[in-house]
């Protein structure tokens, strides 16, 4: 029964401090480290805590077990099918997170080993160094199952070489260690058995200096060269389908390209494409296409109203079949509905995507300037520290007049309705 009560107690996150370093352990390995309500908390807590630590230099982040992390905790959205907006304060948290990730101002080094994809890998790839390994699995599989490429995903795979976000969105399709270098998805490679001596080194550095972190890692890490069967090779074709304007399109053009020789390997992207949730694809597509237009602020809030659109059924429950099939029945037999893309219309999609009441809108900054405020004006930061990183909701209310502020925190029930159109009272008072 120890042993027992010992596992069930284990925390969900570690976190140590050793002089100017800084250490966090994802440490689910049963769950491959999935990120539930829990994680987001301490994570957000850690990294806002940190960045304002004139003691902490260099954060380091890793993953117990064999996997870095598998993504967020869909069983979490499952269990809350039923419920009104269960989960929109654990999505809010971690789109904040996302944010603060892309925008950090301390030196981030993230240890990869193992399966990353979705939220998981959304924590590495904007970090300014991400080390991984021949052990190393990429995806973002999300817009199979009904859901969509989330957590900065619409930004990053933008930005990716010609269409090979669309790609990895569409398909789900998996890169490896060097792959994800290549792709610049990831910073450097080095042999799995060579990582605990980076980690090591690192922490005996003890200092977040970018070019000191950057030849320490050197030190251990290898020149990437592709395999010759890799996805990376087959660029032309990929671009050639992929940039078509809908998922309609691209699957007939994949058909027509499968007909080629060289390109058998077309045939199970057309079957992964086929058995995935056409409302999943036909949104995702829409958001990447949207992304290269957008800022990363831009594309966060735009995922968020789709990811609490999807939650909330507007248009289809596919997500939570999709998880039924895939999680909790294990059946992989997904009944869709909208059951083909051809019933899947741009009204449909234009209501997943219409933005909401600006007061219950995700609030971050738009700006530089904004992030550099909400960060340096002490009691600001601390409205922000507040929400996203306590296990307590709080409303934090202006007394006084312009001249003196005073905040009173008040215990709250309702995150939607007092908490977020108070985030946005705190950055509006300083527009």
């Amino acid at each position: 029964m120890g042993e027992v009560a010992t596992l069930l107690e284990e925390p969900v996150v570690l976190a140590e401090e050793a002089d100017l370093v800084r250490l966090i352990t994802l440490n689910r390995p049963r769950h491959l480290n999935v990120i539930g309500e829990e994680v987001v908390a301490l994570l957000a807590t850690y990294f806002e805590k940190w960045e304002k630590d004139d003691s902490a230099e260099l954060i380091i982040i890793k993953g117990a077990g064999r996997a870095f992390s598998a993504g967020g905790d869909l069983r979490v959205f499952y269990q809350g099918r039923d419920k009104n907006d269960s989960c929109l304060e654990v999505v809010y948290r971690m789109y904040w997170l996302c944010y603060h990730l892309h925008t950090y101002k301390k030196t981030q080094v993230a240890l990869v080993n193992g399966v990353c994809m979705g939220g998981g890998a959304a924590l590495i790839v904007p970090a300014k160094f991400s080390v991984v390994t021949e052990k190393t699995v990429f995806a973002t599989p999300e817009a199979g199952i009904g859901f969509h490429t989330e957590c900065s995903f619409s930004y990053i795979h933008s930005r990716l070489p010609g269409h090979l976000g669309e790609y990895l969105a569409l398909t789900g399709a998996r890169l490896n260690g060097k792959e994800l270098v290549a792709a610049k998805l990831a910073t450097h490679f080095v042999p799995s058995e060579k990582l605990p001596k980076v980690e090591k080194r690192l922490i005996s550095l003890n200092k977040g200096d970018e070019d000191a972190v950057k030849s320490v890692i050197e030190d251990f890490s290898s020149d990437v060269q592709v395999d010759e069967e890799s996805i990376l090779n087959k660029q032309s074709t990929i671009d050639a389908c992929f940039s078509k304007d809908s998922v309609e399109e691209i699957i007939s053009s994949l058909e027509a390209e499968l007909s080629k020789e060289g390109n058998g390997w077309i045939g199970p992207v057309l079957k992964g494409l086929k058995r995935s949730s056409p409302t999943g694809l036909k949104i995702t597509l829409r958001s990447i296409r949207d992304g290269r237009k957008q800022t990363l602020a831009e594309c966060l809030k735009k995922e968020f109203r789709v990811t609490m659109s999807i939650l909330r059924t507007k248009i289809s429950g596919d997500v939570y079949e999709g998880i039924r099939a895939l999680i909790i029945d294990k059946d992989n037999s997904p009944k869709w509905g909208p059951s083909s893309l051809e019933k899947v219309s741009n009204e449909d999609l234009d209501l997943v995507f219409q933005p909401f009441e600006e007061r219950l809108e995700l609030i971050v900054p738009e700006t530089e300037e904004r992030r550099l405020l909400s960060a340096e004006i002490p009691w600001l930061a601390d409205v922000f520290s507040w929400v996203f990183s306590s296990s307590l909701i709080s409303q934090y209310r202006f007394a006084g007049g312009t001249g003196s502020m005073r905040i009173q925190p008040i215990q709250l029930n309702n995150f939607a309705e007092q908490v977020m159109p108070t985030l946005h009272i705190c950055m509006d008072h300083f527009a």
